[in-house]
């Protein structure tokens, strides 16, 4: 049996006031190409279809569009569900009959979860995000108070009856603990209490998760993350971006590869000079319609250098200069250190190196010790 395994499509997303809608139907369509090659038995899409719980109109029609390809004009069923982003009741809009065409959307926690969706001797189980509160009252179990509790007590029902000798794989939206996160993604809860532990998975030949961004969220032998569809964040900017390829067997071993998804607009960083990053010689060898954060190295007043930039890299998102990064390191080293107890010269090159980017040379620390021991003997006689 061969299943795609897919999430964080975030459909609508809007990064530093530019819509991605036009990125995403690109890469989508890149995506139902990869459907068309492989012909898997299932596509899975582990939460966050959409990046809000109200998407825009554009957000709505294309995934109208994507599952209506995917899953009738290419007669490959579709298990979904839920994210943290998504609105569960919009979601679950018209799954009643969604089903007769083989599209398994999950939008709410309900009773029926518990139900797998077979496909092909696999058994899929279906976990849309949920807060604890949701999970406690829908099991009548008060002891729930974290998305540990909650998950470990949704798997305990779905091992009620669990054949363990038949391929099962759990689809999901969580947080396990240890994985990597990036600037894109909404916390869970405050604290720890939003993780699960990769424990709770065991039961289960792959588990299917979205919700961290990186396809190397997390090694692990059986709990995978898909990763997002597009880099959402400069965070991401050296993240490989891709879809899985899982092949398991009915004993539920499965082997595990990638297809990269490639967008005409990749999200970069660069780092420079005003007057290197705007020479030809430099910029003819740049993909120029990316989108990018520049961090320039000059030093002094520049006029209007986002402009400037945006006349030769029109897609410029974020600007910044490695000198007020550095000066503000600096400033925050203050401010934990002022409190200690320091000489007053220590105290000066601390203040001269906080208010300055100048080095505070030898001869600038002669010329001050004196000055201070002066002022010291002056104020000793009086």
């Amino acid at each position: 049996m061969k299943f795609i395994h897919t999430a964080d499509w975030h459909l609508g997303k809007l990064v530093h006031g530019m819509y991605m809608t036009e990125n995403q139907q690109e890469v989508l369509e890149q995506f139902c190409e990869i459907v068309a090659e492989e012909k898997p038995d299932a596509v899975v899409i582990a939460g966050d279809l959409y990046d809000r719980s109200v998407p825009p109109t554009d957000a709505v029609e294309l995934l109208d569009k994507i599952l209506f390809k995917i899953n009738v004009e290419l007669e490959t069923p579709v298990v979904a569900i839920a994210g943290n982003h998504d609105s569960a009741e919009r979601l679950s809009f018209g799954t009643s009959w969604y089903k007769h065409s083989h599209l398994y959307l999950s939008g709410k926690l309900t009773t029926t979860s518990f139900k797998p969706v077979q496909i092909n001797g696999v058994n899929f189980y279906t976990v849309p995000f949920a807060e604890p509160g949701l999970v406690r009252q829908l099991l009548q179990d008060d002891s729930i108070y974290s998305h540990q509790d909650a998950m470990k007590a949704l798997i305990g029902r779905m091992e009620e009856t669990l054949n363990p000798n038949e391929p099962n794989v759990l689809v999901g939206h969580a947080f396990v603990l240890g994985g990597q996160t990036s600037d894109s993604e909404r916390i869970l809860s405050v604290g720890g209490s939003g993780c699960v532990g990769a424990e709770l998975f065991s039961p289960f030949s792959y588990t299917a998760l979205g919700h961290l961004h990186s396809p190397d969220a997390i090694k692990h032998e059986k709990v995978k993350y898909s990763g997002s569809l597009l880099k959402y964040s400069f965070s991401e900017a050296k993240q490989n971006k891709s879809i899985s390829i899982i092949e398991m067997d009915e004993k539920g071993i499965f082997t595990h590869r990638y297809r990269s998804l490639s967008p005409t607009h990749d999200m970069r960083e660069l780092e420079g000079h005003l007057e290197e990053l705007l020479d030809p010689q430099y910029y003819e060898k740049q993909k120029l319609n990316d989108y990018l954060k520049i961090t320039l190295m000059d030093e002094g007043e520049i006029i209007d250098p986002i402009n400037k930039l945006r006349q030769v890299y029109p897609n410029v998102l974020h600007l910044e200069r490695k000198i007020d990064i550095t000066d503000m390191k600096k400033k925050q080293f203050f401010n934990v250190t002022q409190g200690e107890k320091k000489s007053e010269l220590e105290l000066f090159e601390q203040f001269y190196a906080d208010m300055t980017t100048s080095e505070f040379t030898v001869d600038k620390k002669d010329v001050m010790a004196d000055v201070i021991g002066k002022v010291l003997r002056e104020e000793a006689v009086k």
